[in-house]
């Protein structure tokens, strides 16, 4: 529910001025969706805005379309839904698993991810995971939160936690993993990549302990994963993650 925040040169025809909000769907022109009640608390309370005042709304199914605000009563109101602006995007067919953390790394994580380009978000706990319950409702949040801000219309899939051997032993060998080790040997992710086809991908990011031995020995043993190495330098989780994407993205994902 905010306005843009950040520059994003690949969509040159979205809004970067007006307060974006996502509703609840299906949107279509000259409907009419009611808001939750802290949306008519941030419209009109910290935002101030009138009757009849422009924004723009969109559900991760249906596009992004102008609407204008509709006061229903003191905390109560709608949204009328005007012209449609962007069409809805396929959603990214890559896939974040991850280690979950603490509070505001996590929630730092979540919303880069978006930002990224992933499609889905997946915590997957290791043996050396030091969080033991993951707030997927939060994570849902910023979700909504990035994808409001930075004009993404695809919002991705939060699913809960699972355990690292439930995920490999159930994966679609058809789908790419790369896995981040730290114990491999550092070369250029970008020629690692090259070397493959697009396809469906995944990126995997272990605990700030890193993965375990027997982890890890399973991991490089599978056919449908890659060890990749980001770097001579140790990385955060949630440093990890953005800096695996953005080279995923620019190798065979979107950018590419």
């Amino acid at each position: 529910m905010h306005a843009k925040t950040c520059m994003n040169d690949v969509m040159p025809d979205t809004d970067f001025t007006s307060i974006r909000l996502f509703v609840a769907g299906p949107l279509e022109a000259g409907g009419e969706r009611p808001l939750e009640p802290q949306q008519v608390t941030y419209l009109r309370g910290v935002m101030r805005l009138p009757e009849g005042a422009e924004l723009l709304v969109f559900d991760g199914v249906s596009g992004e379309f102008t609407a204008t605000l509709h006061h229903r009563g003191k905390r109560d109101a709608s949204v009328r839904i005007g012209r449609q602006t962007r069409g809805q995007p396929s959603s990214p067919d890559l896939w974040l698993l991850f280690a979950p953390l603490k509070h505001a790394r996590l929630d730092y994580l979540v919303q880069k991810a978006v930002e990224m380009g992933a499609g889905r978000l997946q915590p997957v706990i290791t043996r050396y995971t030091q969080v033991s319950r993951v707030n997927t409702d939060r994570m849902k949040a910023n979700v909504i939160e990035a994808a409001e801000q930075c004009g993404v219309l695809a919002i991705p899939e939060v699913h809960g936690d699972v355990k690292l051997d439930h995920a490999l032993d159930s994966w679609d060998p058809t789908r790419r993993l790369f896995f981040c080790d730290e114990r491999a040997p550092v070369q250029n992710p970008v020629t690692v990549l090259g070397a493959l086809r697009p396809g469906p991908m995944a990126v995997l990011i272990g605990p700030e302990g890193g993965f375990s031995p027997d982890e890890s020995e399973r991991l490089r043993g599978l056919p449908f994963v890659t060890p990749l190495a980001l770097g001579p330098r140790i990385l955060r989780a949630d440093t990890a993650a953005v800096a695996a994407l953005a080279v995923v993205q620019a190798s065979l994902g979107d950018w590419s």
